[in-house]
Parts: structure tokens; sequence; C-alpha cells
């Protein structure tokens, strides 16, 4: 890859690793920005592939999300939900402070 087909520089990723509190060795700076520059070419051959007949999609499964009717109903008696709570006070789960 040529110096003209980067997309990200070597004092890109340099600074990318400074915002990130990254130590990077010079072995890893290069290899970084080669691996980011292949990874961002891979993105650009995707933008070239037409999917103007593509619908778009949200779930590559076509799966869709099954929902019931919110209907109220009865819940727990109070009694019965804090019978095994280790600390109770006046009908109410009690925790620790926490500051």
């Amino acid at each position: 890859m040529g110096e003209k087909e980067k997309h990200i520089s070597r004092s890109q990723v340099e600074h990318l690793a400074w915002l990130a509190r990254l130590e990077l060795t010079e072995e890893e700076k290069e290899l970084y920005t080669q691996q980011l520059n292949e990874i961002l070419e891979y993105f650009n051959r995707l933008s070239e592939i037409d999917t103007s007949n593509v619908p778009p999609t949200y779930h590559v499964i076509g799966k869709v999300n099954v929902f019931r009717e919110d209907e109220v109903q009865p819940s727990l008696k109070t009694e019965e939900a804090l019978k095994n709570a280790p600390r109770k006070r006046n009908g109410f789960f009690e925790a620790p402070k926490i500051l």
C-alpha cells in the first residue's frame, strides 16, 4: 500500500494511543497503522457494492420482536415477596446504606 493510499497516518495512531493512554512500541505503531489502513480499505471496497436493490435490514436473520398484550395481572402479596428477605422494615426490603 503506497503512502498516498493510506487513510490513517502513523502520527494519528500515536495520537489515538495517547488519547487511550496506551504506550506503544515503534513496531506496534507501524503494525497498527498498517492494520487500521487495511480495515479502512476494506470498508472502502464494501462501499463500492451496489446495494440499490437491497432493502434495508435491522436484523440479518429476519426475526421480529414478538410482544404480548400488556395486561394487568395480580402480583405477589407483600408478605410473599418479603418472606425470604434477610432484612425488612415496614413492608419493604431493607438494605444497608451505601455512601
